[in-house]
């Protein structure tokens, strides 16, 4: 497994991870006993473990917090606070490019409460990586980042993160406490972080931790069509007209998978595996064979050529639609 370090004097750690959202329903049903399996055999792989208390609000740390009792390492375990859905308390809406808004609240104060609320809920004594989900549109993010640097001082956290960010906002962070990770949508069919951000985040010795990096689930290959149910409907790249346009772009991907005999998942992880060794991939799936396929693209040494064409096939703005973050 390749490792590098996960910032500036920050641990050595397999540079793809595992993103446990998927755990709460997004993608169809996970059920317990299978999610715990899932979470024993990614954890069984050393990785990183990303999850925030906004997924299922709260649950997925729970559920995690579960396994890591069952255990008797230590496994790497990154987190998120910001999105509110208490409506006792306070928070500012942003808006999305999914058709919904969120309630955020990056203030000293809430940071403070949501940081011993997932504690508790992952039942350790410390998070190894802590991010601020969002900034808060009504709160300087030097604010935000000095409450997540008193959390460092008091023992109760390892290294800081942000997610979802601009290159400013990280330098004015950085300012105020080292950053390790910044947490930010990267895959072939978004590659905007290759701007302005990842620059920025060179320039500092911060790590990448691609969010997304399956397209969720849509660099895979395999994904046809869409239940109505899907929450991935509201995804513009998925959605109307686009999803058949970004289908047609993929099938181009799974030609260079069969010609290498890999699976498209594996190519498109590999890819950004090739980036640099300061991108950390975190995909998700509810299954572990997933896990171990997800895997084998760290030792997948994709040559210039290669590399050259799905620059050519995925250059950005070639895939319709946008995200989250537009």
């Amino acid at each position: 497994m390749i490792k590098s370090a996960l910032g500036n004097n920050g641990p050595l750690l397999p540079r793809l991870g595992y993103g446990a959202m998927v755990l709460e329903g997004f993608y169809g049903e996970a059920k317990h006993s299978s999610a715990l399996s899932t979470l024993h055999h990614a954890m069984d792989q050393g990785i990183m473990i990303d999850t925030a208390d906004a997924y299922g609000d709260g649950h997925n740390e729970r559920l995690i917090g579960e396994v890591v009792q069952a255990r008797k390492d230590d496994p790497f375990i990154a987190t998120k606070f910001g999105i509110v859905f208490d409506p006792e308390q306070p928070s500012r809406e942003i808006k999305t490019g999914w058709g919904f808004s969120l309630n955020i609240n990056a203030s000293p104060e809430y940071a403070q409460k949501a940081l011993d609320d997932s504690l508790q809920r992952l039942g350790v004594d410390a998070i190894d990586l802590w991010y601020m989900h969002y900034p808060d549109p009504s709160v300087p993010i030097e604010e935000s980042v000095g409450a997540m640097a008193d959390a460092v001082k008091q023992g109760k956290v390892r290294y800081l993160g942000l997610s979802n960010v601009t290159a400013d906002q990280i330098r004015k962070a950085s300012a105020i406490h080292p950053i390790n990770a910044v947490q930010y949508e990267y895959s072939l069919w978004r590659r905007e972080a290759e701007s302005e951000l990842l620059p920025t985040l060179r320039d500092l010795g911060i790590v990448l931790v691609g969010w997304s990096p399956l397209g969720s689930g849509f660099l895979t290959g395999n994904l046809q069509k869409l239940d109505s149910s899907d929450f991935r409907n509201t995804n513009p790249e998925m959605r109307g007209e686009n999803f058949d346009s970004n289908k047609a772009r993929v099938e181009e991907i799974n030609q260079i998978a069969a010609r290498l005999n890999l699976t498209t998942a594996q190519v498109s992880l590999a890819w950004l595996l090739a980036q640099g060794d300061d991108i950390f991939p975190i995909p998700g799936t509810r299954r572990t064979s997933r896990i171990d396929e997800n895997l084998l693209a760290a030792s997948v040494d994709l040559t210039p050529d290669v590399i050259e064409e799905i620059d050519r096939l995925t250059r950005p703005g070639t895939f319709a639609g946008g995200t989250l973050l537009d």
